[in-house]
C-alpha cells in the first residue's frame, strides 16, 4: 500500500511539474516570445490564449501538488511540531503557485498594476517554499539535504533581480521547487505500512 502511495505522489507531482514547463516554453514559443523574459509572461493580460496558460502553468499544477502535500503529514505521524509546520508551509506555498494563475501580468505594465499582484503572489511563493525548505531541513532527515539546497536557491534566486537579467530568479526558483517537492513527493510516504525509512 505505501508503495502505491510513493508511486502516485512521485507521479502526479511530475505530472504537474512537466505541465508546468511544456506550458511556458510551449506557450512563449506560440507567442514568439523572446527569451529570458518572465516565465509568467504568455499569461498576461491581453495575449492570445492567457487563460489557458495560468490553468496549464500555473492553476492545475499547483493545485495537485497541493493535494499531495495535504496527505504529507499522514506520512510522519510522529515527526513532531516543527515537521508539521514545514508540511504545512509546503501546502501553503503550493496553493500560492497556484494563486499565480489567477493573478496574471499585465503586458502593457509589468513592473505595475495588476503586475504586482502577481508579483506579491511570487514573493509569498518563494517565502513559503524557502520556510517550509528550512524547516525540513531541520526536522525531516529523510529530506534534509534536498530542503538545504532548495533554500540556497530561494536564496539565490531572491537576490538575482539585483544582479542578472529579467527572468534569471524564474528559472532559479522554478527549478528549485520542482525538485524539492518531487524528491518529498518520493522520499516522505514509508516504504512499508506502519514503518518509515530510517
Amino acid at each position: 500500500m505505501a508503495g502505491t502511495t510513493r508511486g502516485w505522489t512521485t507521479a502526479l507531482v511530475a505530472a504537474a511539474h512537466a505541465m508546468t514547463w511544456l506550458a511556458m516554453f510551449g506557450f512563449a514559443r506560440a507567442a514568439a516570445l523572446p527569451q529570458g523574459l518572465p516565465l509568467a509572461l504568455p499569461g498576461a493580460t491581453g495575449l492570445a490564449h492567457a487563460p489557458a496558460f495560468n490553468l496549464l502553468a500555473f492553476g492545475a499544477p499547483g493545485l495537485a501538488v497541493a493535494a499531495v502535500a495535504w496527505r504529507a503529514r499522514a506520512w510522519a505521524p510522529g515527526a513532531g511540531l516543527v515537521a508539521g509546520v514545514a508540511l504545512r508551509l509546503w501546502l501553503l506555498a503550493a496553493l500560492l503557485f497556484a494563486l499565480q494563475g489567477a493573478l496574471p501580468l499585465d503586458a502593457g505594465e509589468l513592473d505595475g498594476g495588476g503586475s504586482r499582484a502577481h508579483a506579491t503572489a511570487w514573493l509569498l511563493w518563494a517565502l513559503a517554499f524557502g520556510a517550509g525548505a528550512a524547516l525540513a531541513a531541520v526536522a525531516l532527515p529523510r529530506v534534509r539535504i534536498a530542503s538545504l539546497l532548495a533554500v540556497a536557491a530561494v536564496a539565490t534566486a531572491l537576490a538575482l533581480p539585483a544582479i542578472a537579467a529579467s527572468g534569471a530568479a524564474d528559472r532559479v526558483l522554478l527549478l528549485a521547487w520542482c525538485g524539492w517537492t518531487g524528491w518529498l513527493a518520493w522520499r516522505l510516504p514509508p516504504a512499508r505500512r506502519g514503518r518509515e525509512h530510517p
